[in-house]
């Protein structure tokens, strides 16, 4: 199926350039001359990707932009008659992907257009994946068996975790550093792995991260948290779990 772009642009000589070069190329070209109008078809065609005009009639493209992305993920490019920079820079703001200064050439275009719906497609294919391992990690978790640590269970299947039969109030990222570290019973973990594995590689904050949820964790299963027996920690290295 081809992909769908939406034109908005009042000058008609150019609307129907883009409009004609767009099919030529094999998409689905769709078009507006003015804001209220380009709103009502994006809303009911749903585009692929939207090729905005700053200026327009009723509605101009920066206010117009700024609501299509409330309601909307599809890729804007904005166009404009004026090279300020001030102009880049509010497109951006409210939201465009990219930003094209008239007088354009055709071939600039079209590679703005390819380059965007590329990238989208990209980050659909990547959240498709992502959505894919959640869902494999889930079954394999609801197939783990419960780990019990005397009075303390962590059921995986259920993302719950009890002690003396009452589950325990933790946050996400406590029941996922107390399994974690539970599935390495009496295995020396760092600080750095705990994190990686844990809040993943993109996470932004330090260690210091794990010791916060580590004291948190304590507070919930230990019985006397100042002298900690399940979580102990390992002196130049990180922690340990011993159940």
């Amino acid at each position: 199926m081809a992909e769908k772009i939406l034109v908005v642009e009042d000058e008609l000589a150019l609307r129907e350039t883009l409009s004609y070069n767009l099919i030529k190329q094999g998409y689905e070209a769709k078009v507006a001359a003015d804001g209220v109008s380009a709103l009502e078809i994006a809303r009911g065609e749903q585009p692929d990707l939207i090729i905005l005009d700053v200026m327009l009639p009723g509605l101009d493209g920066f206010e117009v932009c700024r609501i299509l992305r409330r309601e909307m993920s599809a890729p804007i490019l904005m166009l404009t008659a004026r090279a300020d920079e001030i102009d880049k820079v509010v497109g951006l703001e409210v939201g465009a992907d990219d930003y094209l200064t008239k007088p354009f050439s055709m071939r600039e275009l079209m590679a703005r257009v390819k380059a965007l719906l590329r990238r989208t497609r990209l980050i659909r294919e990547e959240m498709a994946s992502e959505l894919e391992g959640a869902a494999a990690q889930a079954g394999e978790e609801r197939s783990e068996r419960r780990l019990e640590f005397s009075d303390l269970v962590i059921d995986p299947g259920r993302r719950e975790a009890l002690r003396a039969g009452k589950p325990l109030p933790l946050k996400p990222n406590e029941y996922d550093l107390l399994l974690f570290l539970a599935r390495h019973h009496r295995i020396a973990l760092s600080r750095e792995l705990i994190l990686e594995r844990v809040w993943g590689w993109e996470f932004g904050g330090g260690t210091r991260t794990v010791d916060v949820h580590v004291r948190w964790l304590r507070e919930k299963i230990e019985a006397d948290p100042s002298q900690p027996t399940r979580i102990v920690t390992v002196r130049s290295v990180g922690y340990r779990f011993e159940g």
